[in-house]
């Protein structure tokens, strides 16, 4: 995955509370086996008309904001389904960065297991800062990772992440990556524990064994 430190990027407005997954990405979207395309269904219905054509209300469709890779949003972001679909499209349009008081929880997970950087802010500060933006005219928002800060101007605010989740972003790890980062550490635990625990180490043989005879 790709690696997040800082990033300076027009951060699009999205002053919704309780923004599904199904309204991120619609489900007639999720018919594919890959990844690919996902982009088009990102939004959609925030995005276009029902015959397709740009709604001229939609922040993502104004002037400027082509190259958002940020959003802010209200309180539980991304509920609903566990469809992971709802991270992979916002990556494919361009977005590294969700600012918003809280998410829903598999969401959260889903994010940082793609790279997808989930921000958590206070309720006053996501008002603050959705307050600070504008839909017609693009600003461009600083995060940090490494501070967990997120600035405009004189304004800073902090977000939480976990320190696990913060290494995930700022190395580029998935689950797998950051579960092998502490493979010495794995060992030496499994080490400490089967000499506390001698009879753990036969287990393996012992299953083994009665597949074995199960199969006979």
């Amino acid at each position: 995955m790709e690696k997040l430190i800082q990033i300076t990027a027009v951060a699009a407005p999205l002053p919704i509370d309780n923004l599904d997954t199904d309204q991120i990405i619609p489900k007639q979207f999720l018919r594919g086996i890959d990844r690919q395309g996902l982009q088009k269904g990102c939004f959609y219905n925030m995005r276009f008309n029902s015959d397709g054509s740009p709604r001229s209300e939609c922040v993502f469709n104004r002037a400027g904001f082509e190259t958002t890779q940020i959003i802010v949003a209200g309180p539980n972001y991304g509920c609903g389904s566990s469809r992971e679909h709802a991270v992979w499209s916002q990556q494919q349009m361009g977005i590294r960065v969700v600012i918003a008081p809280s998410f829903g929880e598999i969401f959260y997970s889903n994010c940082f297991n793609n790279g997808l950087l989930a921000a958590k802010v206070s309720e006053a500060d996501g008002k603050e800062i959705l307050s600070l933006l504008s839909d017609v005219e693009p600003t461009k928002l600083t995060v940090d990772v490494e501070k967990r800060e997120i600035r405009l101007d004189d304004h800073c605010w902090s977000f939480a992440i976990s320190d696990r989740h913060q290494r995930m972003i700022l190395e580029g790890l998935d689950m797998v990556e950051s579960t092998l980062a502490d493979i010495e550490e794995i060992k030496a635990f499994r080490d400490q524990h089967e000499k506390r625990f001698p009879w753990m180490a036969k287990l393996p043989a012992i299953a083994k064994a009665h597949l074995v005879r199960c199969g006979d």
